[in-house]
């Protein structure tokens, strides 16, 4: 695939963020093999590639050059750290656009959003489409369908089970359960 040349910077008026001012709550990636179940650590884009065509194509060990099913695992599953598992076939983030995934101050839930090219986080198709009228230069590499606001789910049992955790777990589950409240099923890739 050919590539364009990046369009220029889009002009700002008021003083903005840096791109990647805001760190993801996500401190290691780590991708499940499909035939021996352990632990693979992996970078950030690595994991972006993996995760976008998961469900077509699941990650084995024996993707990654010198790696194999023999080896030891390079982490393994504990509660010695929260563990989130991401949503499968999220698309690679497009070109000059960044997904953080920011976990909750109680742990209780995530929000994922996009930083894009001219440092303004996009929270929701809207604000990409919004951006994309701001600068129309980028909508022949910027789709709304390469967006995708789904967040990991948190892993509750690696979770430290505090009162005021399971308080705020219990109330937001309330909210949810109350009559009109959108129910989310959503499918899950190990992260």
């Amino acid at each position: 695939m050919v590539s364009s040349p990046a369009p220029s910077s889009p002009p700002s008026t008021v003083p903005q963020k840096k791109r990647g001012s805001t760190k993801d709550s996500i401190g290691l990636y780590a991708v499940q093999c499909y035939d021996c179940y352990k632990w693979r650590t992996t970078t950030k884009e690595e994991f972006e590639k993996i995760r976008e065509n998961f469900t077509e194509d699941p990650w084995s060990c024996s993707k990654r050059p010198d790696c194999s099913c023999n080896e030891p695992a390079d982490i393994e599953y504990d509660s010695s750290r929260v563990w989130v598992i991401d949503t499968p076939n999220i698309p690679k983030p497009p070109q000059d656009t960044e997904r953080l995934v920011i976990m909750g101050r109680d742990f209780t839930e995530m929000d994922a959003y996009y930083v894009m090219p001219n440092g303004k986080h996009a929270r929701c198709d809207a604000d990409v489409e919004k951006f994309l009228e701001a600068y129309p230069e980028y909508k022949d590499r910027i789709s709304i369908s390469s967006f995708n606001f789904a967040t990991p789910e948190i892993v509750e049992e690696t979770v430290c089970h505090n009162s005021g955790w399971k308080a705020d777990k219990t109330k937001k589950k309330g909210k949810a359960d109350a009559p009109g409240a959108k129910k989310v099923i959503k499918s899950t890739l190990s992260i």
